[in-house]
């Protein structure tokens, strides 16, 4: 069996290759510094619905890496209510969706504290509040006390995608771990949230939800790295997107000898094709938040707030009457009134379909 990069002594002097990752890593700080300069330069309420969206979609995507998919409109709520944000359409949301939106915007709000065991064990117990994930009793708020493996394929025919480290030297690894986040302070934040999160993963302290919490120690770095808690783009969406090189690249450097390379460089990739999606998603937040100015004295009720904001958003496929009334739970004679209204109001129109295959679009011309 091939050795784990944690069974070589002195693991973590973690080494890489400058000139291969140099040329990535200066335009992923350019792409940075150019993404908070045009957030910069929209309005107040603008800037207010980059952020909600791109939190919104970490909470989501995060989640979703680990098959869990969450409701988006109670995600966007919890966020909306917590950050102080007036938006239509609020709905209550679960506690097990509060927790998951505590532990994110504890780390990318108050970016600026230490990182520290009680902080961690706090995002665990906030992630997992009924002491289960799923059906699964497990140990919230501390380390984990039994073995760990990562184990894919399907049932008698599984694969050990990973072994972690045994669970008696789990304190003493992370103990080192956060010696190192919370007093290196020579490296660049952009390159420490890349180390720190392969480091935290290989670790993989608790019983369930490492890749979550990896993920948000690594959107903290990141907006120290912007000194901002204002967050525009979405790490754990690209993450989703390349799931599976993700998993590759992590299986492969996990057997390393120390040399994290090939991982810093997949990282700097991942997280420079999330900025630049963000240049297309700026533009929508710039006409969502112009629709909403416009229309902030429009009578529509909540399906019709909670569908709007689904085709700003990124709605996939055709808006059919048949689609609002299953995502909004409703009839179809209910959806299609919903539809009728928002057309002769202006909002909406019909696409060239028409009949049973009609299908809508937002006046602006929005793809739907």
């Amino acid at each position: 069996m091939a050795t784990y990069i944690y069974q070589h002594p002195n693991w973590t002097d973690f080494t890489w290759q400058d000139k291969s990752i140099n040329a990535l890593f200066g335009e992923v700080r350019l792409m940075q510094g150019k993404i908070i300069g045009q957030m910069k330069s929209l309005g107040f309420s603008a800037k207010e619905e980059a952020t909600l969206a791109a939190l919104t979609q970490d909470v989501l995507t995060s989640s979703e890496i680990e098959g869990e998919i969450l409701p988006y409109d109670q995600v966007r709520s919890s966020i909306a209510r917590r950050l102080g944000i007036e938006t239509a359409g609020l709905v209550p949301s679960s506690r097990h969706i509060e927790g998951i939106v505590e532990m994110m915007l504890d780390a990318t709000q108050r970016y600026e504290l230490p990182v520290t065991e009680q902080r961690l064990f706090g995002w665990h117990a906030a992630l997992f509040p009924t002491g289960f994930s799923g059906p699964y009793p497990i140990e919230t708020g501390k380390y984990r006390t039994g073995e760990m493996q990562v184990v894919s394929g399907a049932i008698g025919k599984e694969k050990i995608r990973f072994e972690a480290i045994s669970p008696d030297l789990v304190k003493t690894e992370m103990d080192r771990f956060l010696d190192w986040f919370n007093n290196e302070q020579n490296l660049d934040p952009v390159l420490k949230a890349g180390i720190a999160h392969f480091w935290f993963i290989i670790i993989h302290p608790f019983d369930d939800g490492n890749g979550r919490i990896a993920r948000a120690i690594t959107d903290l770095l990141l907006a120290r790295a912007e000194n901002s808690g204002e967050r525009f783009y979405s790490m754990s969406g690209q993450i989703l997107i390349e799931r599976k090189q993700y998993y590759d690249v992590l299986q492969k450097v996990q057997h390393s000898t120390g040399d994290i390379t090939e991982w810093l460089n997949w990282f700097l990739q991942c997280l420079k094709n999330a900025m630049t999606a963000t240049e297309t998603f700026t533009i929508s937040i710039v006409e969502k938040a112009r629709f909403w100015k416009e229309h902030e004295h429009t009578s529509l009720n909540l399906r019709q707030r909670k569908m709007i904001n689904l085709l700003f958003d990124g709605f996939e496929g055709k808006l059919q009457t048949s689609k609002w009334a299953k995502i909004t739970k409703t009839s179809g004679d209910t959806a299609l009134r919903d539809i009728k209204d928002l057309i002769e109001k202006g909002i909406l129109k019909q696409t060239n379909e028409g009949g049973r295959n009609a299908s809508y679009e937002l006046e602006n011309g929005t793809n739907t």
